[in-house]
């Protein structure tokens, strides 16, 4: 009998290895927003996030230039997401009740926030606060509408309100204890409150 060949193995089309690339690089990101929200940037390690993703350490210096490159790609992705699903022409108490529901969403990292605030080393990031004088602007517009009360510092009532939805990320053990319960009941009940609270006026 003559020795039998193994199949030769098929190279991977290009468009094949582009579709395995985004797949690994959506894990790892993944992975990192779960490292990320547990224990915020500076005690979030590279090894663990490269463990949960179950991929080689050295990939996420190759796609992302470590660490730092993949903190900053979660927050592109997060401003992304924040541009197609929050639509400034939406009525500001909707806009409440949907980053109620963001900020409990595990791939979005609602706790990022949080841990930012903790860990706030001073220094600048000229992209945030640029956003954060647009939402100032937009405030102020709604002010001017009648939607909102206009006698409140616009740049308070952004802080007032961007806290206010994130509070069930941030105070799990308060909502426990305050409503007696916790979930996706008590998250829409809370989002509804809000949206009354911030919703159009007279």
């Amino acid at each position: 009998m003559g020795r039998m060949t193994a199949p030769k193995r098929r190279a991977p089309a290009p468009g094949e290895r582009q579709r395995d690339a985004e797949r690994t690089k959506s894990r790892i990101l993944e992975a990192a927003v779960a490292e990320f929200s547990a224990h915020g940037f500076a005690g979030a390690r590279v090894s663990a996030i490269a463990r949960r993703a179950g991929v080689n350490q050295q990939l996420i210096a190759y796609y992302f230039d470590g660490k730092e490159g993949l903190y900053r790609e979660i927050g592109r992705r997060w401003r992304a997401h924040e541009t197609a699903q929050f639509p400034p022409e939406e009525e500001f108490g909707e806009l409440i009740k949907r980053y109620v529901r963001a900020s409990l969403d595990p791939r979005l990292g609602g706790r990022l926030l949080a841990w930012e605030g903790l860990q706030d080393t001073g220094e600048d990031d000229p992209e945030r606060d640029a956003r954060l004088r647009q939402e100032v602007e937009l405030i102020r517009r709604r002010q001017e509408a009648g939607e909102l009360d206009d006698t409140v510092d616009p740049a308070a009532l952004v802080l007032i309100s961007m806290s206010a939805a994130n509070a069930l990320a941030v105070y799990p053990q308060l909502a426990r204890a305050l409503f007696g319960r916790e979930g996706s009941a008590v998250a829409e009940d809370y989002a509804e409150q809000l949206a009354r609270l911030f919703g159009k006026r007279g």
